[in-house]
């Protein structure tokens, strides 16, 4: 670890503790908005991937602590927290939610930027479908007893497509290594992304959605 890397991870502590406070806090009357603040809000620190020198710094200094942290909140924790983010929505989501970073840092570490892009629909478009699809959602559908929205759906595969194509305009604007930029395979994912998530049920897709993510960009752009 290097003396940037400190620097990253303080920087990073501090905005991801401020997020929670403001969620668990202020939010607390809204506990569904509240969930979906965190749950987009956190995931900017894909952000600060580029800037760290390892892969392993962000997994033994967030990715891991965060996994650890989280599956404390659930029921299934020898030490019970009061708290409104898992008792409001599925109770391993969140848990899932930190521990994918992990697993796709250990795997895509010398990728980082197909660890970003897997996160984007998890955050952004999942996030975003479920506060667009619970506010104006009018058509609905049922999969595996999950109801979602066509709304829902549509808003995450927008929203997805326009943060992957941000994302990767950041990754290089910065300097980091990409591939050739292809809006044909962002938007193939995004649908494929959208639509895993609408067959996904409870907090799954915090798993699913990721992991068919990372494994696309990595066979579309990679091999």
């Amino acid at each position: 670890m290097i003396f940037t890397d400190i620097i990253v991870l303080i920087v990073v502590y501090i905005y991801v503790i401020a997020i929670f406070i403001i969620a668990e806090k202020v939010l607390k009357s809204r506990p569904e908005f509240s969930r979906k603040f965190l749950h987009i809000m956190v995931g900017n620190m894909i952000f600060a991937m580029p800037f760290f020198s390892n892969p392993w710094v962000m997994i033994i200094g967030l990715t891991l602590p965060a996994s650890i942290g989280t599956f404390l909140l659930t029921e299934y924790s020898p030490i019970k927290i009061e708290n409104t983010m898992t008792e409001s929505g599925h109770a391993l989501g969140l848990f899932f939610y930190s521990a994918i970073w992990t697993v796709l840092l250990i795997i895509f570490g010398n990728y980082i930027w197909i660890v970003a892009l897997a996160i984007v629909p998890l955050v952004y478009g999942d996030g975003f479908a479920a506060l667009i699809g619970i506010k104006f959602g009018k058509v609905k559908f049922s999969i595996f007893g999950s109801t979602k929205s066509l709304e829902g759906s549509l808003s995450m595969f927008v929203v997805t497509t326009v943060m992957s194509v941000f994302v990767w305009m950041v990754f290089t604007s910065i300097g980091y290594a990409m591939p050739e930029f292809n809006l044909v395979a962002i938007l193939s994912i995004s649908a494929v992304a959208t639509i895993c998530e609408a067959l996904s049920y409870g907090g799954i897709d915090n798993l699913t959605v990721p992991a068919v993510t990372s494994i696309l960009y990595y066979l579309v752009t990679i091999l």
